[in-house]
């Protein structure tokens, strides 16, 4: 038997968005298809514009978000509105914002497989920092016809550091020194123009990649302001996620950034990325086992030094275990639903757990929630687990009554019983298959 405790009158600071994504809703308002009204109902609170170009046909698909397709021909006069086609993405930032989530604008380009046309260095790092500049300023302060959209984060950069198997990069064309020379000039510049704002990046393939042992101490000796610092992560066990994040908080620290914020902003469950196993990743991302997966990280990361944690990806494609095609939800919806509630009530309180059940819990003055995720990478045996939750300061009323809902195999967040309680501290026992997600409400009897 686990024990977990939870002690509803220990408060340890503010629920942080866990639940971000890359890219915002899909399909069209004018058709009523997509999945606006589920993407709505999970209260995202951020979504980063990464890879949006590969989908996004009904906002003009390869002309958005990257900024050699917003800002096309590099040799055009960056002050002048015509030298910009702003329509696509335009579309694509209104239909986040009418789902009630932030956008989280990444400037740059997306990972480029085949033809590279982004990730080659530009011309002159200064144009393209104004270049950028104008771009934020189109929809931040309503230049050229714009908007003023609250974004307040804006990241430069994706993976200069990225290698296909065979040793090519997907996502930056230069040196590392090119790179180091362009996010000087564009954050020092970005933050001049816009000191409110938050610039940040460069979104690395790890917290420990060899590139970012070199970036954030060469950065610190150029003088450059970083709001926020963000990586990637991808894997299998919960235990080496939390070992990421610890390393990108040490970076911080070691190398003079420690009021940076840290976002870990793309993840998912990667068992292998070559054959075998990387079918199977798509598979698992899509099942039990990647909703199980998926909230035992958010219950870490609630846990840890992290500011944001964005999964990838909500946009239609392999990497999605949230939505599928035509209305289809995955198991992950319904992970994404549970840390929902537990965002709600804004405070995190005291919770901890043992072996393979991760938790973390939230409370108001008039309810507390609990979310338990049991995750096991092995896939043969291990029984069904019972769970002891040892529960304190759960003071809501004079009785309190307690709602296990259950995500499984054959559960999606299904109410299976409810428990009342005279007192404020009692316990209460749960049963979780090996790949599972428990949410667990205390309210008013």
């Amino acid at each position: 038997m686990n024990t977990v405790k939870v002690n509803f009158a220990k408060t340890m600071g503010k629920i942080k968005p866990m639940n971000a994504v890359n890219n915002g809703p899909a399909g069209s308002r004018v058709r009523q298809t997509g999945n606006f009204k589920d993407y709505e109902a999970l209260h995202i609170p951020f979504a980063r514009l990464h890879d949006s170009a590969f989908y996004a046909g009904n906002y003009g698909g390869e002309y958005t978000v990257d900024v050699h397709r917003v800002f096309p021909d590099f040799d055009a006069d960056e002050t002048n509105p015509e030298s910009y086609l702003f329509a696509p993405t335009d579309s694509y930032l209104q239909d986040i914002e009418s789902v009630g989530t932030k956008v989280f604008y990444r400037l740059g380009a997306a990972i480029e497989h085949q033809h590279k046309k982004g990730t080659y260095p530009p011309k002159d790092f200064n144009k393209w920092a104004r270049i950028c500049e104008h771009i934020i300023r189109h929809y931040t302060e309503g230049w050229a016809n714009g908007f003023h959209m609250d974004i307040e984060y804006w990241e430069i950069w994706n993976e200069p550091e990225c290698r296909n198997a065979d040793g090519s990069n997907p996502c930056w064309q230069g040196t590392e020194e090119q790179f180091f020379d362009l996010f000087e000039v564009t954050a020092k510049h970005l933050k001049k123009c816009f000191p409110s704002l938050k610039i940040g990046g460069p979104a690395f393939t790890s917290s420990w990649a060899s590139m970012s042992n070199r970036f954030l101490p060469e950065m610190k000796k150029r003088g450059v302001p970083m709001d926020f610092y963000s990586f990637h992560w991808y894997g299998k066990r919960p235990e080496d996620f939390k070992a990421t994040v610890e390393k990108g908080a040490e970076q911080l620290n070691k190398y003079g950034y420690p009021n940076a914020e840290l976002h870990l902003n793309e993840w998912n469950y990667v068992r292998g990325w070559l054959g075998d196993n990387y079918t199977y990743s798509m598979i698992a991302q899509k099942n039990i086992k990647g909703a199980a997966f998926i909230a035992s990280l958010m219950a870490i990361g609630q846990k840890s030094d992290l500011d944001m944690l964005m999964y990838y990806d909500a946009r239609p494609c392999a990497w999605n275990g949230i939505f599928g095609d035509f209305g289809k939800l995955y198991k992950g919806y319904y992970t994404f639903k549970a840390f929902g509630e537990i965002a709600s009530l804004l405070e995190e309180t005291f919770s901890e757990s043992e072996e393979d059940v991760y938790c973390v819990a939230s409370a108001s003055k008039e309810a507390g929630t609990l979310m338990l995720a049991r995750y096991v990478e092995e896939d043969e045996g291990m029984p069904d687990k019972e769970v002891c939750i040892k529960v304190e300061g759960a003071d809501f009323g004079e009785k309190t009554v307690a709602q296990f809902y259950l995500l499984d195999e054959n559960n999606d967040l299904t109410l299976q019983k409810e428990e009342i309680f005279s007192s404020a501290t009692f316990n209460v026992y749960v049963k979780m298959p090996k790949h599972s997600v428990c949410l667990v409400k205390f309210i008013k009897a």
